[in-house]
C-alpha cells in the first residue's frame, strides 16, 4: 500500500547513480486513503450517534445527581409521557396491559434494572402508578431518569 517505485531519469553526474540502472525503492507511505477512510467513519458516526437514544420526546426534570453505571444489556426504559401515555422502549401500551407486558419481558431479561423517564409536568402519582406496576412485574431496580444541571438543594450552584 503506497510503497513503489521510482524510476531515476537522466541526470548523467556521477553523484546518486547507481550501476546498473535499476530502479530504487519508494520509502514513502501514501496516507491519504487512510484519511479518507477515517473521514468516513467521523460522519457515519456522527449521524448514528444521535439515534441511539430512546425515541421518546420527554421533558426531563433536572436533578443534582450523578450518573447511573453503565452495563452490558441494553437497560429496560419506561417512558411516561406529558400526555400520561406509557411507553415500554419506544412502544405505546395501555395501562391495562402494563403489568402483563413487563411480566414477560422481565421472563426474557437477565437484569432487573429498568429507568423510568417521566416528563417533568406528569403528576408524581402517575410516576408511582408505573413504578409499583414494574415492582408487581419483577422489577426491583428501578433508576428515575433526569437531566443534570438541577438545584443541588445546598445552596450552592452546579
Amino acid at each position: 500500500m503506497g510503497a513503489g517505485v521510482i524510476q531515476k531519469q537522466g541526470g548523467g553526474g556521477r553523484r546518486g547513480r547507481r550501476r546498473g540502472g535499476r530502479a530504487r525503492p519508494m520509502a514513502e507511505i501514501n496516507v491519504t486513503p487512510f484519511v479518507d477512510v477515517m473521514l468516513v467513519l467521523l460522519i457515519i458516526f456522527m449521524v448514528a450517534a444521535p439515534l441511539m437514544t430512546v425515541g421518546v420526546p420527554v421533558e426531563l426534570p433536572k436533578t443534582a445527581a450523578n450518573a447511573l453505571p453503565g452495563e452490558q444489556e441494553e437497560p429496560l426504559a419506561i417512558t411516561i409521557t406529558a400526555e400520561g401515555q406509557v411507553m415500554i422502549q419506544t412502544t405505546e401500551v395501555a395501562r391495562d396491559e402494563l403489568v402483563n407486558r413487563l411480566r414477560a419481558i422481565a421472563a426474557e431479561r437477565a437484569s432487573d434494572r429498568v429507568f423510568v423517564r417521566a416528563d417533568g409536568n406528569v403528576p408524581y402519582a402517575a410516576v408511582v402508578q408505573v413504578m409499583g406496576a414494574l415492582n408487581r412485574a419483577g422489577f426491583d431496580n428501578i433508576g428515575l431518569v433526569t437531566d443534570t444541571g438541577g438545584p443541588a438543594l445546598d445552596g450552592q450552584e452546579n
